[in-house]
């Protein structure tokens, strides 16, 4: 009786002792055995089973855990590594694993297949010894799942740790064509690869970054701090977090060497924030552009978890301006009062629960700016929450795509002639930014709205301390992981002249 024969359909394996009527013994000495895991894996392994069982984020989850399990900082790191990165390579992990287990991986218990998945970045994709790996990972296996599991991890991890990450990659690419071989190699689906290469072209790029942008989606994004204006400076945030660097794309941006942004007293206080630093420029994005008359009232039609917000309202606090903050779900209105805690009283107007699509009917243009960072796919953002690119699916875009319409049009009428609105998503998608923009244009007009389009480019390059990589010949701006070190944020400002 082989190995395989031992083992059942879900991936587990039965004890050699019942099946051949002797005692299975391990390979390694008694000493050498471990019987349970660390708290850094066991931490990153309940992330994996909360992002899987629950549809949770692992950058919700696993900052809480760390705490609530006082992880320390050196073994916080390493579980950070661990949870982080093996999302990130999921799907090259997963092909791996297949091979090595002779079975496809839908045949594998989902417990045990994410214990293979963390043992396999530890072999492959961390500098951690093989035989630590693999006895720390069938420890874990052992302690999580049982003994049959922790014999099957143990034979699969073997398996994966005979050969380079080469050679595998070079396994898993055979017999497929190039955008399959880049998607597995990549870890992406091959539907977002080939969207994503086709975002490239649609932004005025050329189609050869594919490979770059998709290796940046795999790295792991620096954490960025706003220093939101009139509550905080950049030179404080500097001078209370060693080692950190100023943003090279706006003036708010602090870039940390590490360490934990809660400990910054800055941000314990909402004087600042953690937020990428394209999600800054495209905010500020919008307080640049000149409006026509008053600039007084302005609007964040979908405001949740409120990063925007709080940076619109610091701005607008300066201005003498106040911001309405709306958004759909209450306990990302919460959220957003949160994130509003240091703003000066006045500089808010209200922080209200809506659908931002009805907004625009009950306060025709009231308000002086808009932003609209719409519901998205989230493409854009693959580096800080790597387990979307396994949630969504090409059925996502429709109802997305109509739900960002409405919203835009609903901005539209919201603004009043003169003033301005930002249309924004965290994609790069030509669905999701370019169509929807197009679209919404001509539902405007049928509503008798006369709405011109702003050149974006040159209100960003007027935020920008230097020189920024934009294509010529376009008016919107999209910004990209491995050309800008941001999210892959998309920009349009559109003007209601009447």
């Amino acid at each position: 009786m082989t190995a395989d024969d031992r083992r059942d359909a879900s991936g587990r394996q039965r004890s050699a002792a019942r099946s051949q009527g002797r005692t299975q013994r391990s390979s390694a000495a008694p000493s050498q055995r471990r019987k349970g895991s660390d708290a850094a894996r066991t931490a990153a392994y309940d992330v994996l089973r909360a992002v899987a069982g629950t549809d949770s984020y692992a950058n919700l989850v696993l900052p809480p855990l760390l705490r609530e399990r006082r992880i320390d900082a050196r073994d916080a790191a390493f579980a950070t590594e661990l949870a982080y990165g093996t999302l990130r390579l999921q799907g090259r992990y997963d092909a791996i694993i297949a091979l090595a287990a002779a079975r496809p991986t839908d045949k594998i218990d989902p417990p045990v297949l994410d214990v293979l998945r963390l043992g396999a970045h530890q072999l492959l994709g961390m500098r951690v010894p093989a035989h630590a790996a693999v006895s720390e990972t069938v420890g874990l296996a052992r302690e999580q799942l049982g003994t049959g599991a922790s014999q099957f991890v143990n034979a699969v991890l073997r398996a994966i740790g005979r050969e380079p990450l080469d050679v595998w990659e070079e396994r898993i690419t055979q017999g497929t064509d190039e955008l399959a071989a880049l998607a597995a190699v990549q870890s992406h689906p091959v539907w977002v690869v080939r969207a994503l290469r086709e975002a490239l072209v649609g932004h005025g790029r050329s189609a050869d970054e594919i490979e770059e942008l998709l290796v940046a989606d795999n790295v792991a994004p620096h954490v960025t701090v706003v220093a939101r204006p009139g509550l905080a400076d950049a030179d404080e945030v500097l001078a209370d977090a060693s080692g950190s660097t100023r943003g090279s794309l706006t003036p708010t941006a602090v870039v940390l060497a590490g360490g934990d942004p809660a400990a910054l007293s800055s941000v314990r206080e909402g004087r600042s924030g953690v937020q990428d630093e394209g999600s800054q420029l495209v905010a500020l994005a919008l307080t640049e552009v000149p409006v026509v008359g008053r600039d007084e009232r302005w609007l964040d039609l979908c405001a949740g978890p409120g990063g925007k917000a709080a940076l619109l309202a610091a701005v607008a606090g300066e201005r003498g301006a106040r911001i309405v903050a709306n958004e759909l779900q209450p306990h990302r209105t919460q959220l957003v009062e949160q994130a509003l805690r240091a703003v000066p009283a006045d500089a808010v107007e209200d922080v209200r629960t809506g659908d931002g699509r009805d907004l625009g009917a009950l306060e025709p243009a009231s308000f002086d700016r808009v932003m609209v960072d719409a519901p998205c796919t989230g493409l854009g953002a693959l580096r800080r929450r790597p387990e979307a690119r396994w949630r969504r699916s090409p059925n996502d875009l429709p109802t997305l795509g109509a739900l960002q319409r409405e919203l835009l049009v609903s901005a539209l009428r919201a603004v009043r002639p003169g003033g301005v609105v930002a249309y924004v998503t965290c994609s790069p998608h030509l669905v999701e930014t370019q169509l929807v923009v197009k679209d919404a244009l001509r539902a405007a007009a049928r509503d008798g709205l006369v709405v011109e389009v702003i050149d974006a480019q040159a209100v960003v390059r007027s935020i920008v301390p230097g020189a920024i990589d934009l294509p010529d010949g376009r008016l919107d701006v999209q910004l990209w992981p491995h050309v800008h070190g941001t999210d892959a944020m998309h920009l349009s400002l559109l003007r209601r002249t009447s």
